[in-house]
């Protein structure tokens, strides 16, 4: 690290979980984020802040007057503009040290899956569980952590997975696919800074995920209810049926 790198995260080296050399495997480290939305924005800005080298920003829709009530990462002159586009030039302005790379596509299966593999974390920030189970089987058949967030309404949602050990769950042990209902916040509202707090939340799982933190945990599901600013948490276990993890 140079002096103004030094400088720029000094409070984070500071930390002795991070020091000079967590935060240079930070600064090598890359991150896929799926979804820019009211958990993608502050996920991705805190990744950004944080100095996560190289941060890979999926989304395919276009910004609307309706998603500035949430999602920060945008504001009122961004209307009508890609999401991917727009979140890109707010990282940069915000850290020029994190190379960004946008995807404005609606990504396929397979496409998932490459990018899955070619990062050290992917952070699902959708807003739809198809989406959610496509994320989760590309992190399953490349091993790769996953940070899922859900909010809704005044309820957040916060879970890791970390496929490939045999031992822990996939998301997909979590919620069966098939009959889901609609969840999306179009439908269903959500209150303006929830989402922040999850997303938030998932940067920091993600940021200690990277360093290699022994306090991530990968069996819970850890529930936000905002009306009474109250946290459950619901322990998982792997499903030996799962139809995505259960025969690797």
């Amino acid at each position: 690290m140079d002096d103004a790198q030094l400088l720029r995260y000094s409070r984070q080296i500071m930390l002795p979980e991070v020091d000079a050399e967590g935060q240079d495997r930070l600064l090598g480290a890359s991150a896929l984020i799926v979804g820019l939305g009211g958990l993608g924005s502050p996920a991705a800005m805190y990744l950004a802040a944080a100095g996560v080298g190289k941060l890979v920003v999926s989304d395919f829709d276009t910004v609307d007057l309706s998603n500035l009530q949430r999602q920060i990462a945008f504001d009122t002159a961004d209307i009508g503009r890609g999401k991917a586009e727009a979140c890109t030039g707010r990282l940069r302005r915000m850290n020029p040290d994190v190379r960004i790379e946008p995807v404005s596509e609606r990504l396929s299966a397979s496409a998932l899956e490459e990018w899955a593999g070619a990062v050290d974390v992917v952070l699902d920030c959708s807003d739809n569980f198809a989406t959610r189970f496509a994320v989760n089987a590309a992190c399953v058949a490349t091993r790769t952590p996953l940070v899922s967030g859900a909010a809704i309404r005044f309820e957040g949602q916060l879970a890791v997975f970390t496929p490939g050990d045999g031992v822990n769950p996939c998301y997909n042990c979590l919620y069966p696919q098939g009959g889901e209902l609609d969840g999306s916040c179009a439908r269903n509202g959500v209150v303006a800074a929830l989402p922040g707090v999850i997303g938030s939340m998932q940067a920091l799982e993600a940021i200690k995920l990277l360093l290699g933190l022994p306090t991530v945990r990968s069996d819970r599901l850890v529930v936000f209810d905002a009306l009474r600013l109250e946290w459950h948490e619901v322990r998982l276990g792997r499903n030996p049926s799962c139809p995505t993890c259960g025969q690797r």
